[in-house]
């Protein structure tokens, strides 16, 4: 069964073998380029961040941060960056993890302030195999002593075969989308 209630699907692509042979690319510029799916989509992940009762956007490099900018711009909160290694300039909390198609890893600055009894909403684009948000999740509470239930991870796709969000709920994070695929 398949969850589309804003109606999104229609602006994203389906590119077969990207960006490797094998894989399935749900491909969310075509939503970005059309202007009321765009708002649709931040509107609704502002308001699922509200709804939280969230203190910190933390967003995910690269697509989530097109995202996670609007959200806490709106609700006037805080934007941590959660990037590849190299890309920050101060020294940084780091975190391991393997991928649909590799490994890499994902850092945050160690002069980030984040607060053992604040609300976290993690951002990215889709959740596939759950390691990207499950080691952007594990780096804050590892880190910053953020409790696993005082963090949402919240994406625009969840691509249900690939088990991530199973593995999410199960490590005791909470988890929103908007889209699913089966």
């Amino acid at each position: 069964m398949s969850n589309d209630p804003l109606e999104l699907k229609q602006y994203i692509r389906t590119v077969k073998n990207f960006p490797i042979n094998g894989i399935t690319f749900r491909d969310i510029t075509s939503l970005i380029e059309t202007p009321n799916a765009f708002v649709k989509t931040c509107n609704s992940l502002t308001d699922i961040t509200k709804d939280f009762g969230a203190d910190i956007v933390v967003s995910i490099e690269s697509r989530g941060f097109i995202f996670a900018g609007t959200i806490a711009r709106d609700l006037k909160l805080p934007f941590v960056l959660a990037r590849k290694p190299g890309k920050l300039p101060n020294e940084t909390y780091k975190k391991s993890f393997d991928l649909e198609y590799g490994s890499t890893s994902i850092e945050i600055q160690k002069n980030t302030e984040i607060k053992n009894n604040q609300k976290i909403i993690i951002i990215d684009d889709l959740v596939a195999t759950g390691g990207t948000a499950i080691a952007c999740a594990e780096l804050i509470t590892e880190n910053f002593n953020v409790k696993n239930s005082d963090i949402l991870i919240l994406c625009i796709i969840n691509l249900l075969e690939l088990g991530g969000s199973k593995l999410i709920k199960e490590r005791g994070y909470l988890l929103k989308t908007l889209i699913d695929y089966d």
